[in-house]
């Protein structure tokens, strides 16, 4: 076969065209991809084991993703934002994708905010929770407390309304964003994020994780954001 200028100019076209549409394709497939954990499994020892991250980061957290996108592909939330997909899904009463949605970004949240941690609440922040909590230990003994009001599965949240600090619990997926809240810290309370270190003794881990795992001055950051 002969290949002229011409046809080597086509088969260039071609095979550019052909580079191009792969992308797309996986995207349309796998439009939302779990962000890599921040630092090595075995970081959060001993409040958080290197076998629990792993289960809970690799299992689980991934499961939520690789559900979203068989779920989300053909509806109008394949192309949005993870966090647009929560609030919008919410609104609309799509469970299905609010929980699958609701849960990938929940642990993405949750594996960032230990990340430099732990470090102390400082500034403005530090006076919020002075002035809303009566200081550190009374915002710890909010968030046991807000823990045993949500009933199985869940999440208790630490988050910013017009200036002020408060504490949310949800169920299952639930999380601050469809209200409207700005969340500064989540603590899981799915089993599966405690109960190979502490058993039954949720209690116990919520105070580990927050006294020894937050990054306290990053969620201040987030309140000023």
């Amino acid at each position: 076969m002969i290949v002229t200028r011409r046809s080597a100019l086509m088969i260039a076209a071609g095979a550019a065209v052909a580079a191009t549409a792969r992308p797309s394709i996986l995207r349309a497939a796998s439009p939302f991809e779990q962000p890599p954990l921040p630092y090595g499994e075995d970081a959060l020892a001993p409040q958080i084991s290197a076998r629990t991250v792993g289960l809970h980061y690799g299992k689980h957290h991934k499961a939520y993703f690789d559900k979203l996108n068989q779920l989300a592909p053909g509806t109008p939330y394949a192309d949005m934002e993870l966090r647009e997909v929560v609030v919008a899904a919410k609104k609309d009463g799509e469970d299905k994708i609010f929980n699958q949605a609701g849960q990938a970004w929940n642990h993405v949240f949750y594996w960032e905010q230990f990340k430099g941690g732990p470090a102390k609440p400082a500034g403005a922040f530090a006076e919020a929770i002075e002035r809303d909590f009566n200081g550190e230990k009374g915002l710890f003994d909010a968030f046991a407390k807000e823990a045993d009001n949500v009933f199985g599965t869940g999440w208790v949240w630490l988050v910013a309304d017009d200036g002020k600090l408060a504490l949310k619990g949800y169920q299952d997926a639930g999380n601050p964003l469809p209200d409207g809240l700005t969340p500064l810290v989540g603590i899981d309370l799915w089993e599966h994020a405690y109960y190979l270190d502490y058993e039954n003794r949720k209690a116990e881990h919520i105070a580990a994780v927050l006294s020894e795992r937050v990054n306290w001055q990053a969620a201040g950051e987030r309140m000023g954001s």
